[in-house]
């Protein structure tokens, strides 16, 4: 049995459906987030889980209980917000200790707690220090600390790492992921960053207006986008308007504005004149030099093309490219820099060829 159960949830400002006849089940022990833009919805999600709004349609049950009408404070949960909301007068430990002291429980007990959750969170020799005296990074880990100190079943995480730098956030990811697993918690966790989504999760829910529009593995959203928006939403990708011009055996042939035709390996069957659109990720498209006062031809059947680079921006591991073809189309083409290819170091004006196997790229309905 899933540990949340959400039906056909639906909650309303007015006439903006901020979540929109939602039916989801998460497991137990499950690292799940709620990926989508500002304005999606998923914030709002969460808090009908916590219980700080109240769903205008359908249930959500938790562990098997219908949670209408419960109170934030009486739920099997806890929420990390991206404020931390620590109090500053106390210490660490007394931040952390604060959910037991409220529930009575005894001094010894809590003492010996606050030790054993302190270092799950790997902050053992901060206990007698305040709040103003750590760092981001070590503030949000007491706050997880604080949430988690009474064990619930369901810890509820919005934007929690939105505030910290990016270096500071690529560690805190690694810290989730290990805190997890450790203590083997349900995490519901909120963020509009997809990188953040896809290194943290065993599942996402990608949302769009109030609603789920695509729920999977991490690798299988973002190697198999079922729309447009998830393409385009999950890290870079091209999206290139295609029309089909036939489809057998497992082989479809697309035509395509400013690049020409297009081959593609796909199982399902195409009709011909089937417009959509080919989603084919920037790592997946190679460059190739051309060696001075070389003829140049395109190979169509191996999508080979002509082009020239227009721009390249260097960030450090890769290198992104920005290729014009011949026929007008602009690639984007994403190189690892320490590759024997990207060793040749393009420049802006070098005319190159590009290239991406059959099987590359991804056919979308319109």
């Amino acid at each position: 049995m899933a540990l949340i159960d959400i039906r056909n949830a639906t909650r309303c400002y007015g006439q903006l459906r901020a979540v929109d006849d939602i039916t989801l089940q998460i497991d137990s022990g499950e690292f799940f987030t709620l990926l989508g833009p500002s304005g999606c919805g998923k914030s709002t999600l969460l808090r009908l889980i916590g219980g700080f709004e109240p769903p205008d349609q359908g249930s959500i049950f938790i562990d098997g209980k219908d949670m209408a009408g419960v109170a934030p404070e009486a739920r099997p949960l806890h929420t990390v917000f991206q404020s931390y909301a620590l109090f500053p007068h106390m210490t660490v430990a007394q931040n952390i200790a604060f959910p037991l002291r409220m529930s009575g429980v005894a001094a010894d007990e809590i003492s010996r707690r606050v030790e054993e959750t302190l270092d799950e969170v790997r902050l053992p020799h901060m206990a007698a220090r305040y709040p103003n005296e750590l760092s981001g990074g070590q503030r949000q880990r007491v706050a997880i600390a604080r949430a988690l100190i009474d064990k619930p079943q369901l810890l509820l995480l919005d934007e929690p790492l939105a505030a910290l730098d990016r270096k500071l956030r690529e560690q805190m990811r690694v810290e989730l992921i290990k805190l997890q697993k450790e203590v083997g918690i349900t995490f519901v966790y909120v963020t509009h960053d997809q990188g953040e989504a896809l290194a943290l999760s065993h599942r996402i829910a990608v949302m769009n207006e109030g609603r789920i529009v695509q729920l999977d593995t991490p690798t299988a959203i973002y190697q198999f986008p079922n729309n447009r928006f998830v393409a385009d939403f999950i890290g870079d990708c091209n999206l290139i308007d295609v029309e089909v011009i036939a489809c057998a055996d497992g082989t479809a042939q697309l035509s395509a504005r400013g690049i020409g035709t297009i081959w593609m390996d796909w199982a399902r069957a195409l009709n011909r004149g089937q417009k959509g659109a080919l989603a084919l990720r920037p790592e997946q498209i190679q460059i190739d030099a051309v060696p001075i006062g070389a003829t140049l031809t395109d190979n169509v059947e191996s999508n080979s093309f002509r082009g020239t680079i227009r721009q390249l921006i260097f960030l450090g591991d890769v290198t992104h490219y920005h290729v014009a073809l011949e026929a007008g189309a602009l690639l984007e083409i994403l190189l690892p820099n320490a590759s024997a290819v990207a060793k040749q170091r393009f420049n802006n004006g070098d005319t190159v060829h590009v290239s991406w196997p059959r099987d590359a790229g991804r056919f979308l309905d319109v």
